[in-house]
């Protein structure tokens, strides 16, 4: 079970004490660092770097460590519900705007890259990714009030940046949007348009499995939120206020079979594209 979405600041707290924690039960066992290591097969480095707060462990890594130390049931459950917060990041969009939102663009295009599978679910719009400039330019206007101000033909620049991801050798993305993110009006005619061919023609690429989950699906789930999955280390979900990720082995899994779920009830390959062009053209009818 997940926990709630933590601010950095409270969230680097949480991982400082989680550090000390582990380093204060290796010493009160009587182990060095290597007798440690040697006992969860890890490297002594990284015990060490685990210790400093310079390496953050993954809930499996405190599993191996408490249960090397001996720790009681009840300790090691405190350690490792600790070890499930730190693994969990929250960034509102709010600090995102004040450091600069395309700074937060060039992260995702690093994420993009550094991956071989990146699996997208995307029940209300595409991604930038798939976007078209035009229609990124409507998306990324927000009309409303409360939202954070953001540089948008800066964040268009580095947007349309990410493309060429797609077309990177020995990299794969899958993508599940529902038929409302492909056919929401977010823009004039013409765009949505362009858009919807665009995604037709972006399905073609080699690297691209693109599929489409229509209203007539009959799905016994609700697609609550968008979510990326970088190979098998990170999710990321997007909420209205903010960004979480997550690297919990858990979450992670959960997340896999969730993709694997909406995808096996999606129209895909020339099923997909027929689709994307025949809502073009329902667009296209009303100009």
């Amino acid at each position: 079970m997940t926990t709630g979405p933590l601010e950095p600041e409270l969230q680097a707290e949480q991982r400082a004490t989680l550090a000390e924690l582990l380093r204060e039960l290796r010493r009160a066992a009587g182990l060095s660092g290597e007798r440690l290591a040697v006992r969860c097969a890890m490297s002594q480095a990284k015990i060490s770097r685990i210790e400093t707060g310079k390496t953050l462990p993954s809930v499996v890594d405190v599993e191996q460590i408490v249960q090397a130390l001996g720790v009681p049931v009840d300790d090691a459950e405190r350690l490792l519900s600790l070890a499930r917060v730190a693994n969990v990041g929250y960034t509102s969009w709010r600090s995102s705007a004040r450091a600069g939102s395309w700074h937060h663009q060039r992260e995702i295009k690093a994420l993009q890259e550094a991956s071989t599978v990146v699996r997208q679910f995307l029940p209300a719009i595409p991604s930038g990714i798939l976007q078209t400039r035009d229609y990124a330019r409507h998306a990324l206007a927000s009309s409303v009030k409360g939202a954070p101000d953001r540089d948008v033909e800066k964040m268009l620049d580095v947007r349309m940046g990410w493309k060429s991801s797609l077309t990177g050798s020995g990299r794969t993305f899958l993508f599940v949007l529902t038929e409302q993110a492909v056919t929401w009006r977010r823009a004039p005619l013409e765009v949505m348009v362009g858009q919807l061919e665009h995604l037709a023609e972006t399905a073609a690429l080699d690297a691209v499995d693109l599929a489409i989950l229509p209203r007539t699906a009959q799905v016994f789930a609700a697609p609550l939120n968008i979510f990326v999955v970088y190979d098998e280390r990170l999710v990321t979900v997007e909420l209205f206020s903010g960004g979480v990720a997550m690297r919990d082995p858990r979450d992670i899994d959960y997340h896999l079979e969730l993709f694997d779920f909406f995808r096996s009830k999606a129209l895909r390959g020339e099923e997909a594209v027929e689709f994307l062009r025949s809502a073009a053209d329902d667009f296209r009818r009303e100009l």
